[in-house]
């Protein structure tokens, strides 16, 4: 029973924030040189928890030229009264992602924003420049008390939107983690404007439309506590009407409110095109097993490959269970050859015909004797190189006396 005040509470709140909204649409209703809304995207934060292209790989399901628009680090009083005022004047809706100390500070900002129809979400308790550093424990309270200060700010037991922005983008997994735990859709964003830098109002409503151009559609990440955004914001809004840019607006869905109807592939900013060969092909069915049993694998011997390739001890030490083997392979076994016989022999060269005929011969003294003299005269060089080139003439003198051509010895040899 205690959660039927909640739910209570809740379901008022939706009712106050569309009872804004069609106060709003009723007073917009007359003006058609406005920009406007075009139409309400519905969201299940536990379907896609992480959304940005400038950080993952998925985004909000836009149609080409559709723009979804946010706000950071406000409430701030001037500031982000000013932005609602500029919205208003368009009818646009936003997301605002608040700092719980903001929100603390500013509860009636808080409010308004609730009021003017625009989604409240949240952005940290103190907007920490590292949160990607900071200890685990520090991350939780970080967005545990963010969500309790703007819930705070809210009254009456209404809660912020489940959409969570990483203060600076300094994404980590355990923050992301930790979201995901509470309930909450990361939100990165698909192009900024640069308007916290120390630039001029023109320059953020340059990079803004520049960006928009280069993107097409997308989540655009602006600041309600900067003056040259202030300044900027009617520029672009009229830019983009002029232009053909559709506002979105985008909503949580609850047990009352549907999620809106969408396909994976709206998911990804630029999905491949409808003719793409990846989405012809057709789609893995969802089996349903009717129990756990395994079918049998196929043996060994089925197959033509490993025939004979284990030896007969090898087979005597297989594992118990293991395959057999086939005995004999189906391909033609190696046979020995026959080995030669004097039948099918060449007859042997004789010496004739390996002579010299148009050369004189040495002598097999002499040819015995050549190889011989090499050799010393290399043992020789090892021992000193001084000594090989006396050895080497006595070697030639000795050897010139002792051979001739023709094959005659020198005399007193024998």
């Amino acid at each position: 029973m205690a959660g039927v005040p909640r739910r209570i509470a809740v379901c008022l709140g939706l009712f106050a924030c569309m009872t804004a909204q069609a106060a709003s649409a009723a007073v917009c209703s007359g003006h058609g040189d406005v920009l406007g809304t075009s139409r309400t995207l519905v969201v299940d934060p536990r379907e896609h928890r992480r959304i940005g292209t400038m950080q993952y790989a998925e985004t909000l399901p836009l149609a080409d030229g559709e723009v979804v628009l946010t706000f950071d680090d406000g409430p701030l009083p001037g500031y982000s009264d000013r932005i609602l005022e500029i919205l208003a004047s368009q009818c646009v809706k936003a997301t605002f992602f608040m700092v719980g100390s903001q929100a603390r500070a500013n509860p009636e900002g808080v409010r308004k924003v609730r009021d003017g129809g625009h989604t409240v979400a949240t952005h940290s308790q103190n907007h920490p420049a590292g949160m990607h550093l900071l200890p685990i424990d520090r991350v939780r309270r970080e967005i545990d008390e963010g969500i309790a200060s703007v819930s705070a700010a809210l009254g009456d037991g209404i809660s912020p939107a489940p959409f969570f922005r990483v203060p600076g983008l300094r994404r980590a997994e355990g923050i992301e983690q930790y979201a995901a735990s509470k309930g909450a859709q990361v939100w990165s964003a698909d192009f900024l404007a640069d308007d916290w830098r120390h630039v001029s109002s023109a320059r953020v409503y340059e990079l803004a439309m520049r960006r928009l151009e280069a993107k097409g559609k997308g989540i655009l990440l602006l600041h309600d506590i900067q003056a040259r955004t202030v300044a900027a914001l009617p520029k672009i809004l009229q830019a983009m009407k002029a232009r053909g840019y559709r506002i979105v607006h985008v909503v949580p869905a609850t047990a009352e409110l549907a999620a809106t109807p969408t396909e994976p592939s709206q998911w990804r900013l630029h999905p491949p095109p409808e003719n793409a060969a990846i989405l012809r092909w057709p789609k893995i069915p969802s089996f349903v097993f009717a129990g756990n049993g395994t079918l049998p694998g196929p043996w060994l011997s089925d197959s033509y490959w490993n025939d004979e390739w284990l030896t007969p001890s090898d087979r005597g030490n297989r594992r118990t269970g293991a395959a057999s083997l086939p005995r004999q392979a189906p391909w033609p076994r190696q046979v020995p050859l026959p080995l030669p016989s004097a039948a099918n022999l060449h007859p042997v060269p004789g010496r004739s015909i390996f002579e010299f005929r148009d050369r004189p011969r040495l002598s097999a003294r002499a040819v015995t004797l050549l190889p011989s003299r090499r050799a010393a005269l290399m043992v020789s060089a090892r021992h000193g190189a001084a000594q090989a080139p006396a050895e080497a003439s006595a070697s030639r003198r000795k050897l010139a006396g002792k051979s001739r051509i023709g094959g005659a010895s020198a005399p007193g040899e024998r």
